[in-house]
């Protein structure tokens, strides 16, 4: 897969080097950076602006791009053995899922499972988490009701999001699990009547929801710290 931007490109090849497989460049670069990607002994090849067009499908590329091995997923035995979970159920938006796994990185999650999703765009959450999907062990699992019974099995506290729930500080100290559900509709019915706690976040000034990014962040603070 190929992802593209200077700061990703400088984070991969400073921290991530042994994923580069093909490096292009379609800009002079500075000759320090130019030097450090040389000495990563990878093809480096120099493309046009029609083919830097088309490898960041229009986005902003700055004139960086490197071709990388895919991610490899957790199986869900071995995020079972976690402490701090973020589970995704449906959440589509390459946005929001860059900024919940920016945050989950940022503010000491263990590992995220994304659910609901027919394919994870891995190259698009590396560029919106700014490179945190590289930094943060994840797991993709369609099914978030087998999610829901492995972790319970397993006996994490489960919490759950909705604008019925309880405004709370006060979590397990271990093994608990944070569900986000999607953008429009968030969690579902049958996944709500199997958490264990549901919570929700006081809004002023007539105001009934956030950003599922937003959010995700909030309640990740409260229950890692345990902040108002």
């Amino acid at each position: 897969m190929v992802v593209y931007g200077k700061q990703i490109v400088e984070l991969i090849a400073w921290s991530y080097p042994e994923l580069i497989e093909e490096i292009y460049l379609s800009k002079t670069i500075d000759t320090k950076f130019f030097n450090r990607l040389k000495s990563l002994n990878k093809p480096l090849l120099r493309v046009d602006n029609k083919k830097a067009q088309a490898l960041a499908r229009g986005g902003n590329h700055q004139g960086y791009f490197l071709k990388i091995q895919p991610l490899v997923p957790l199986e869900l035995s071995a995020i079972k053995t976690f402490d701090f979970i973020v589970v995704l159920c449906g959440i589509s938006d390459v946005g929001n899922l860059g900024s919940i796994t920016r945050s989950a990185c940022a503010l000491g999650a263990d590992a995220i499972i994304f659910c609901e999703l027919k394919e994870l765009k891995q190259e698009g959450i590396i560029r919106t988490s700014v490179g945190a999907l590289l930094s943060i062990p994840f797991g993709v699992i369609f099914n978030t009701l087998e999610v829901i019974n492995e972790l319970k099995m397993a006996d994490f506290t489960l919490y759950g999001t909705d604008l019925k729930g309880e405004n709370t500080h006060q979590f397990a100290s271990k093994k608990k699990a944070l569900f986000l559900g999607n953008e429009a509709n968030g969690l579902s019915k049958r996944i709500l009547a199997k958490m264990d706690n549901i919570l929700t976040l006081p809004m002023k000034r007539g105001f009934n929801s956030l950003n599922v990014g937003c959010a995700g962040a909030i309640l990740m603070d409260r229950i890692m710290y345990g902040r108002a």
